[in-house]
């Protein structure tokens, strides 16, 4: 393993590498991690140019990619993605199939936007992120927090962890958080998910507002494989607000597999 990357591992067994969101680093799934490491081994990294991990390069998906590749000189494992972390999977599974036995996409999508028969964001909402973040980064950023745990019973103790979680580290700067936002807007990996060849599972929170449920037919229409549990009462952070069910979810499906 390279020291370039922030790197955590946690417990024994089959191996886990956890990839955080946009403008996050590890540390926010550390919990979750935890969890997992009750019955896997979990590594947990900060994306380059996100907490304690140094930007080498432009942030871009397939640089980041080959990155995590070279650094993580693993036998083949899960790689879990959650939100913008699942495109990286994806990405590492189209780069280095060898190296990934499955990948778990949670709250993640192989396309973030809205495209013809493909539910997705509204692309004038990245387009409206990106222009904040020029005036106000920090106010920003809140706004993307509150999003992901918007309509969620316990909203204000959820908001509250996700902070308590990010102070530990500086945020990203301007430019990689703007460049995080080119990959959720430009990159469709549909083709990748169809082609893999190793399982997939998609683990889906029911009141995501920024991941839609209403994705699950089409990823299996891309690839009747696909794996698709819905988590009923979670939003964009389920490994927050349900981490028991949702440690149990990954644990049964790479245990499978």
């Amino acid at each position: 393993m390279t020291k370039n990357l922030h790197i955590e591992i946690f417990g024994q067994g089959k191996t886990i590498v956890l990839l955080h969101g946009w403008a996050m680093h590890a540390g926010v799934l550390r919990n979750f991690a935890m969890k997992l490491a009750q019955q896997a081994r979990v590594i947990c990294v900060d994306l380059p140019g996100h907490g304690r991990s140094p930007l080498q390069q432009p942030f871009e998906l397939q640089a980041i990619a080959a990155e995590l590749i070279q650094a993580l000189d693993e036998a083949p494992c899960c790689w879990l993605g959650w939100s913008l972390g699942a495109l990286v999977a994806l990405e590492v599974a189209r780069q280095a199939p060898e190296k990934v036995s499955s990948v778990v996409l949670l709250a993640g999508s192989p396309c973030f936007v809205k495209k013809a028969a493909w539910p997705g964001l509204d692309i004038t909402l990245l387009d409206t992120f990106a222009n904040s973040l020029l005036r106000n980064p920090k106010a920003t950023a809140a706004r993307f927090m509150a999003l992901q745990i918007h309509g969620m019973p316990q909203e204000k103790h959820l908001l509250q962890a996700l902070k308590s979680s990010l102070v530990e580290c500086a945020a990203p700067d301007t430019n990689t958080l703007q460049a995080g936002l080119r990959v959720l807007k430009n990159q469709d990996l549909r083709a990748v998910v169809a082609t893999l060849s190793c399982p997939v599972l998609a683990l889906l929170g029911a009141k995501d507002v920024l991941v839609p449920i209403a994705i699950a037919p089409h990823l299996q229409a891309l690839r009747p494989s696909v794996q698709v549990a819905i988590l009923a009462d979670a939003g964009h952070v389920p490994f927050l607000s349900h981490p028991a069910e949702t440690a149990q979810r990954v644990i049964d499906f790479i245990q499978a597999v």
